[in-house]
């Protein structure tokens, strides 16, 4: 069952190792451990609704709590502290865009706020109800996650917006496809979420982002409905594909997607690659993704993430003897791991991997084979689990991503984790900060940062600190060549930064198109735009 105030599967436990919390404990003190509060407390907390009766509206107390708030720290924090703020006044279960259309004209009639709910993992704060006169319903498509056509000559797939990552797979895979698209919240984000995100996969270098994977669906807007066709190639004027992807529910409800998917590979091999220092490290990374090598992923680790993970992954005495024989080999202190893969077939994947090698070999390289390509692979998606571990040990851990050109990156990347590892200089406290490039391109790569720090004595004292490490990094983002956000979407948190990137007049067309699609501004207010 999926946990009310956290993440995943209640039956997933990834705790700390051991080491991994006395590593922790030297770098930036003993942790600090902060009472968790029951279900029940929270349930006795649920207000009496304020929507009529609707059919398709659930009202149940739990049901409420459970689409209350989504996975970024302040929402951890309210779940964990019991503090929740507003609840939804009841959550809709649409099966069908009839339906979906249904609420829409109800909401209007009801004088009722909306908002757009897919697998419920936004770290931006999209989908937590504010404080507000009118009735709140959360809207979540969960019901709507049927694979409904294949069209096996296009290579084109028609699901409802609800189909979460395994579902997408095990739907297409059934026929021998697959959409080839795993962010890391895989697991529970949704289809629609990744469209109304601008998501991106893991594996994005193969089979692209959510934009070149969107081919066309279908948005439920209080001015009707949207159907955008789905064209290899168009030059009929702005791409209408492009106006719904990172809407953030502003404009509409998607309630059908179409997708370009992929035949099954028939191999796939994930390799780790120790580098001998940060700097031969990002040349080689950046001369892989301009000479357009043909791999599935590539990460690179900084050295102190790759220091974090070795730290952090368990078997210390295999970890000394990688170590002994990495440094043997030239990639001692300072190390950066790079993970790649290459997926294919048996002739693509051979010629892939040579001209990896023999590119990596050239900037000192050590190849370790495909072993810890494998736990990468087999890991992925656990690491938001680490949480759980990591808050159980008393330390709060939270994430933030960006994007910028390859000739800003050291520079980007090096503030914002000075940014981060400052921000709680005033009260003596340390944070841990460490980097990985996940996604790159010719012209640049996303910089997907982790901090970890102590939350303070309290819980009001742990959102103090994240309010000011957030800010603080934001703020250098927006002010140093930086996208706000790579692939997690504005929602709440970021938009107040949005504004450095689009400009007065981008500004004023969003609000624009926002006003078209719902004039009366039922539809998530003060996402994506501030208000």
């Amino acid at each position: 069952m999926r946990r009310w105030n956290g993440w995943g599967d209640e039956a997933t436990v990834v705790e700390l190792p051991v080491h991994g919390e006395a590593f922790l404990a030297e770098l930036i003190g003993p942790g600090q451990v902060l009472a968790d509060a029951s279900l029940d407390q929270v349930l006795s907390q649920v207000p009496a609704s304020r929507l009529p009766v609707h059919p398709l509206v659930s009202q149940d107390a739990e049901v409420r709590v459970r689409h209350a708030r989504g996975q970024s720290l302040p929402d951890w924090l309210a779940m964990r502290s019991g503090e929740f703020g507003v609840f939804p006044d009841g959550v809709a279960l649409p099966q069908t865009a009839a339906q979906i259309r249904e609420l829409l004209a109800w909401a209007v009639q009801h004088d009722v706020i909306l908002i757009p709910y897919g697998g419920g993992t936004s770290v931006a704060g999209h989908i937590n109800p504010q404080a507000s006169d009118r009735p709140v319903l959360t809207l979540s498509l969960a019901h709507m996650s049927a694979l409904l056509e294949v069209d096996d000559d296009s290579l084109i797939a028609t699901f409802g917006p609800g189909a979460n990552g395994p579902q997408v797979e095990s739907q297409l895979r059934a026929r021998g496809y697959t959409l080839g698209h795993f962010p890391q919240s895989w697991e529970l984000s949704t289809l629609g979420g990744w469209v109304a995100s601008r998501s991106s996969g893991q594996q994005s270098l193969r089979y692209g982002r959510i934009e070149q994977l969107f081919a066309g669906g279908k948005v439920e807007t209080f001015a009707g409905t949207l159907d955008i066709p789905s064209f290899p190639a168009s030059a009929a004027g702005p791409d209408l594909r492009e106006v719904m992807m990172g809407s953030e529910g502003r404009f509409g409800i998607i309630s059908e997607v179409k997708v370009r998917i992929t035949r099954l590979a028939e191999q796939e091999n994930f390799y780790a690659v120790f580098m001998p220092n940060w700097q031969q490290a990002l040349a080689a990374i950046r001369q892989l993704a301009q000479a357009r090598v043909p791999l599935s992923m590539l990460r690179l680790s900084n050295a102190i993430e790759t220091r974090t993970q070795l730290a952090l992954a368990g078997h210390p005495q295999q970890i000394a003897w990688l170590e002994k024989y990495l440094t043997l080999r030239g990639a001692g202190d300072g190390k950066c791991m790079l993970t790649f893969g290459v997926t294919g077939n048996r002739a693509q994947n051979a010629a892939s991997l040579k001209q990896a090698k023999r590119l990596l070999k050239g900037f000192g390289g050590v190849f370790t084979g495909t072993l810890l390509g494998k736990k990468w692979a087999e890991n992925r998606f656990r690491f938001p689990y680490l949480r759980h571990g990591l808050w159980a040990a008393g330390y709060a851990v939270d994430t933030l991503e960006t994007a910028t050109d390859w000739s800003n990156v050291d520079n980007l990347l090096n503030k914002v984790e000075a940014s981060l590892r400052d921000s709680l200089a005033a009260e003596g406290e340390p944070v841990h900060v460490f980097t990985h490039l996940s996604h790159v391109y010719g012209e640049g790569s996303s910089i997907y940062t982790t901090y970890v720090f102590r939350p303070g004595n309290s819980y009001e004292a742990a959102m103090a600190r994240w309010r000011r490490l957030k800010h603080e990094a934001s703020q250098t983002i927006a002010d140093n060549r930086g996208t706000i956000s790579h692939q997690h979407g504005v929602g709440r948190d970021h938009a107040p930064y949005l504004a450095a990137e689009k400009g007065e007049l981008g500004m004023a067309a969003l609000k624009a198109l926002s006003t078209h699609f719902d004039p009366e501004q039922r539809l998530a207010p003060g996402v994506l735009l501030g208000q």
